[in-house]
């Protein structure tokens, strides 16, 4: 799996960096089949935005998005979110009936 960290309208750190990488390195016990995730940070302003995205084998991507005051709080809730969204598609998957 292959993780891409950028930024929008801030400077990424080394720091930053690790952490996003070692979050989204957590996805892969909830779906296997994850090629790349791209992490986008985002500070407009005040709050930070974090956005992931990843993609999938023969599905459309799983994209969460959060914002919050703090870097790390953010980034934790995103990757919740998107850890969920790729169980429940395991689950999809592996409990569909199939025609005999």
């Amino acid at each position: 799996m292959q993780i891409n960290v950028t930024g929008k309208h801030l400077d990424i750190s080394p720091a930053m960096e690790d952490y996003a990488s070692k979050k989204c390195e957590r996805l892969e016990r909830f779906y296997d089949r994850i090629q790349t995730v791209d992490v986008v940070i985002d500070k407009p302003g005040r709050e930070f935005e974090v956005e992931l995205i990843a993609h999938v084998d023969r599905h459309d991507p799983f994209i969460g998005r959060e914002h919050a005051m703090d870097y790390h709080a953010c980034m934790d809730s995103v990757v919740d979110k998107l850890s969920r969204q790729l169980a429940e598609y395991k689950e999809m998957t592996r409990n569909r009936k199939h025609p005999g």
